[in-house]
């Protein structure tokens, strides 16, 4: 899935730490990277983020609530419950 506009950056890390699987960032070279080991979330911070938001990427999550999770995070204004 494709994911934009993401600017609460710490908020959609908690949400892939509470995930159950796999959740990756694929990167433009087709890499994988692991989200929810810090050190991935660490480099793909430094490495993306060029004024504090994440403009668009590509993240594989192999379980369907995990699926859910980050899209309520998406839908909902950065994770807050309704």
């Amino acid at each position: 899935m494709k994911v934009q506009n993401i600017t609460d950056i710490e908020g959609f890390f908690k949400v892939v730490d509470s995930c159950e699987g796999k959740v990756e960032l694929v990167t433009g070279e087709g890499d994988r990277l692991n989200l929810k080991s810090k050190l991935s979330q660490y480099v793909s911070m430094a490495n993306i983020f060029s004024n504090g938001e994440i403009p668009e990427l590509e993240i594989v999550a192999h379980e369907p609530e995990d699926i859910d999770k980050l899209v309520k995070f998406m839908l909902l204004g950065n994770g807050k419950e309704d």
